[in-house]
């Protein structure tokens, strides 16, 4: 996915077994630093308390989906891997749902992506539809990759899915593949109108 994902400048770094609650706080952290705002200035902005954000940062609580929503709007962060929490959870027979449409959506450059089930901020996968806007590779400034695995299926249209250590690979309505999301990725439509996939991102 784009999922997907921050995208990273440069060759990619050893992605480290951090929990994923570490790895959540420290992408909030590196950004709010980033755009210089102090701890209480960040959580005013996005409506919650200086407490719960120094919480989230240093992974000592679990935050609400719409928590994690306002801090990605605060901090203009645009990576849907922000929403997979970890995959721990004491709760059994767990359920969501979404109605045609009415997924969340974040949009980027070069995706655009429909988030499916967010009500539940504790899981592993990510399941997402996304409308690939990139018409040439080279819009993307950098590799896409982020931790994990994931699962494309498209939907209509076509597409060239880029690796970094393999050839273009040319896809069309129902091909799909699964692929290492650590190794540098991108999408690009090649069809007439926008090709649309099915993206399911798993954690590690």
């Amino acid at each position: 996915m784009e999922p997907v994902q921050k995208e990273e400048t440069g060759p990619i770094g050893e992605i480290g077994e951090a929990p994923d609650g570490l790895v959540l706080g420290q992408m909030i952290r590196d950004a709010r630093k980033a755009k210089g705002l102090t701890l209480e200035e960040a959580a005013r902005a996005a409506a919650i308390g200086r407490s719960t954000l120094s919480k989230i940062e240093n992974n000592q609580t679990k935050p609400s989906f719409d928590i994690i929503r306002r801090l990605m709007q605060t901090l203009d962060l645009k990576t849907p891997q922000l929403f997979v929490q970890s995959g721990k959870s004491d709760i059994s027979g767990r359920r969501d749902y979404t109605l045609t449409g009415k997924g969340e959506h974040q949009e980027t450059a070069t995706y655009d992506h429909e988030l499916l089930c967010t009500e539940l901020s504790s899981k592993r996968m990510l399941p997402y539809i996304s409308t690939i806007k990139a018409r040439d590779v080279s819009v993307f400034e950098s590799w896409v990759r982020h931790r994990g695995e994931e699962f494309m299926y498209v939907i209509s249209g076509s597409l060239t899915l880029y690796t970094e250590h393999y050839r273009p690979l040319m896809m069309t309505a129902g091909d799909s593949v699964y692929y290492d999301s650590g190794m540098g990725h991108g999408c690009v439509s090649t069809s007439a109108e926008d090709a649309r996939v099915l993206w399911v991102s798993l954690e590690e």
